[in-house]
């Protein structure tokens, strides 16, 4: 009889190393927002990727950073979970990187008691001079770890490294139904979609004040209706998200329908609207309700 593995995989790293783009790359779905901007992911975000007998449960994290305000604190804890419930860690840095932002979770990776796989990323923009800078300097750094060299974007040495990943895993029944790819609802993805054409198209401080809010999600066999919410925090930055005679919120609300169609693989009819909720990235009661600090 075959046994069946399962266990939680979680990436971890400085922010914009390309975390996103390699759990995406795992789960062959556009989960994680990714865009050149730093901190797009928020949350931690669970992709499932599903075998005969494996079931490996990915996890993106929030890139590791000294918090500043109440939402990054609270973006640091989805990280420090992270630490606790994974069977197999993935330290990931890009080409040229020497340290992570946070000495305390280094400290964790370097005496951690489980694997510790540490994947050299975007080798794709970088010379063989360099990469073996890299290779000395993390072997030195990081003893525990298996090294990998890969370019997530082009996928170049991610089967290899998910194919070690399966060796890894324990012993374990599946967590989740087989036809399972994430844990978040419907309505997280149509936050992310909107939230990330926000992060294209706006600039300085915007989209970091932004967050979404989707108040109705009506699907029926053709079609689903969605009428979401964009806060922001200040009167003047609602101007600035709604545009000229409405411009700049209507191409945010059509890049996102097109995504969301893709996604969902059926028509989408999306309202957007903007409202102001003072100073809500230092807000319990607000975090709270928008799925941050659920200590």
């Amino acid at each position: 009889m075959t046994t069946h593995k399962a266990g939680f995989v979680n990436i971890i790293g400085n922010p914009n190393v390309g975390k996103s783009t390699l759990m995406n790359a795992f789960v062959g779905e556009r989960l994680s927002i990714i865009t050149s901007k730093a901190q797009t992911t928020r949350h931690r975000i669970l992709g499932i990727v599903n075998g005969d007998d494996f079931q490996v449960l990915l996890s993106d994290t929030p890139g590791i950073i000294k918090p500043a305000y109440q939402l990054q604190e609270s973006m640091m804890d989805f990280v420090k979970s992270a630490f606790e419930d994974a069977d197999i860690l993935l330290y990931l840095v890009e080409l040229g990187e020497k340290e992570l932002k946070d000495e305390a979770f280094f400290n964790k990776i370097t005496n951690s008691k489980i694997p510790v796989l540490l994947l050299i990323n975007k080798i794709d923009i970088g010379n063989e001079e360099l990469l073996s800078e890299a290779l000395k300097l993390w072997q030195e750094k990081v003893p525990n770890a298996e090294i990998f060299a890969i370019s997530a974007l082009q996928n170049f040495g991610v089967p290899e490294v998910f194919n070690r990943i399966i060796e890894l895993l324990p012993e374990s029944p599946a967590f989740y139904p087989k036809d399972q790819l994430t844990d978040k609802p419907e309505r997280f993805f149509v936050n992310e979609a909107i939230r990330e054409k926000i992060l294209i198209h706006y600039k300085k401080e915007i989209p970091y004040s932004v967050e979404i809010d989707t108040e109705e999600f009506f699907e029926d066999e053709t079609i689903i209706r969605i009428r979401s919410v964009i806060m922001v925090e200040r009167e003047t930055q609602k101007g600035i998200i709604i545009g000229h005679k409405g411009s700049a919120l209507k191409r945010v609300g059509t890049e996102a329908r097109k995504d969301l169609q893709k996604f969902f693989g059926k028509q989408i009819h999306l309202e957007l609207y903007v409202k102001v909720a003072k100073n809500w990235r230092s807000d319990e009661r607000q975090l709270r309700r928008f799925g941050y600090n659920n200590k």
